[in-house]
């Protein structure tokens, strides 16, 4: 019993020394925006804290990181999306740039993703 409890204990420990280290935060972030109805894009790049518009929609960037052993790899970016009319709150979480879907915002409209950090 003792030989099982310690080989599950090594199979689910195994990752936990693999993980990335995250930086502690970048100066900002280089997001896209898409306009699904006239297919049109654009780049906002934001500085922590920044907002900034695309289309009806207010982007504002908490803060961006990235892994500290590779600056040009995977960025985390939190993001509080709204509507300008009424204000309401849309989107409030991490996007990551290597998943898009994974947290995606869900608008009929728009698609708003991360790209990457500023560093």
């Amino acid at each position: 019993m003792r030989a099982l409890w310690l080989a599950l204990m090594l199979c689910f420990g195994a990752g936990v020394g693999t993980a990335q280290e995250v930086a502690a935060v970048a100066q900002g972030a280089l997001l896209r925006g898409l306009d699904k109805i006239n297919g049109s894009a654009q780049d906002l790049e934001l500085a922590n804290g920044q907002s900034g518009v695309f289309g009806s929609l207010d982007v504002v960037l908490g803060e961006c990181r990235y892994p500290q052993d590779d600056p040009a790899a995977d960025a985390y970016a939190y993001l509080t999306i709204s509507e300008q009319a009424g204000g309401a709150v849309i989107f409030s979480g991490w996007m990551l740039a290597s998943s898009p879907a994974l947290n995606a915002l869900e608008h009929p409209r728009y698609d708003i993703w991360v790209l990457r950090c500023k560093i």
